[in-house]
């Protein structure tokens, strides 16, 4: 899970990255409908998810998102759907 990741919901794009922490840093945020900058931070000062949902409570549903999509990258698809074991 390296590199610069993109997780969108109703037409905000929140572009977020991990830290050598394995801890979400969030680059910026942009309206996908018209290229609007909505938040961008500094390298070097990426806030965190947690700083970030106070920084901007109202795009909490971002931020949920942001969250499932690094869950669902972090742990391995064959872990996710293992069927319950049976005695």
């Amino acid at each position: 899970m390296d590199g610069i990741h993109r997780t969108e919901v109703d037409r905000l794009q929140a572009t977020w990255q991990l830290n050598h922490r394995h801890e979400i840093e969030i680059m910026f945020v942009h309206n996908t409908s018209d290229a609007t900058l909505n938040a961008s931070f500094e390298p070097g000062d990426y806030p965190d998810l947690v700083q970030a949902r106070e920084y901007l409570p109202k795009l909490a549903e971002l931020w949920d998102a942001v969250r499932h999509d690094f869950w669902t990258e972090a742990i391995p698809a064959h872990r996710r759907s293992r069927p319950p074991e049976t005695p």
